[in-house]
């Protein structure tokens, strides 16, 4: 697939993470050059540099004809206005837009995004199905919908707080990927341990998901 991933700072790196080695051409446009320069070398990619609202960067990354485009910029009006651009102007067949506004996600998807996502209306969906987890700070959906992403801060509750990657058991289906540990990422080995104030990135199904959480915020599940 070409996937071109535009904006965005620990999302865009973990997403590259994620899909970089398994057969997708990947655009990253970022307008932070610090950061594209930290991106090329972490990744061995290469990564346009300038702002992804411009056509003449969206011209020079060559997005023509992607398969899907996602926009991680901080303002939502940025993110809209790639989409669509990236829709009309450069025929990418899927659009995926992270929005702050949870009131966006409904006039994105009219407004012919395909994918609005906000971490404060997953939330609210979580809330809604479960007792309060607050220190679930995000959550992004993969694969349309069968793999997600939850980012989740460890507090010094958590039973998973001290424990070695080995030594905590979350059942099939069910991963943690990454840990951000003070704006530094590590990926997790099995005698990685875990620290309080840790972000953790935990991939699972849908399925797999509030249990997941609920085992590592320090909860049984309902």
């Amino acid at each position: 697939m070409k996937i071109v991933i535009a904006g965005g700072k620990a999302k865009a790196d973990y997403l590259i993470r994620l899909l970089n080695g398994k057969g997708h051409q990947l655009i990253v446009i970022n307008d932070d050059l610090e950061f594209c320069t930290y991106l090329s070398q972490a990744h061995q990619i290469p990564v346009v540099h300038g702002d992804p609202c411009k056509l003449y960067v969206l011209d020079e990354a060559n997005i023509e004809d992607g398969d899907v485009i996602i926009a991680l910029k901080a303002a939502d009006a940025d993110n809209l206005a790639i989409c669509q651009t990236a829709k009309r102007l450069y025929r990418v067949t899927k659009t995926v837009a992270v929005v702050g506004n949870p009131k966006s996600v409904d006039i994105f998807k009219k407004l012919g995004i395909n994918t609005a996502i906000s971490a404060t209306y997953m939330v609210a969906g979580f809330i809604e199905q479960m007792s309060v987890v607050e220190n679930l700070v995000n959550c992004l959906p993969l694969d349309q919908g069968n793999l997600v992403i939850n980012e989740l801060m460890i507090g010094k509750n958590s039973p998973v707080a001290g424990k070695k990657l080995y030594e905590i058991e979350l059942g099939d289906g069910v991963i943690i990927c990454c840990i951000v540990r003070s704006s530094q990422i590590i990926v997790p080995k099995g005698q990685t341990a875990i620290q309080v104030n840790d972000k953790i990135l935990v991939l699972s199904t849908p399925e797999t998901q509030n249990e997941a959480i609920l085992q590592i915020m320090g909860r049984e599940p309902l």
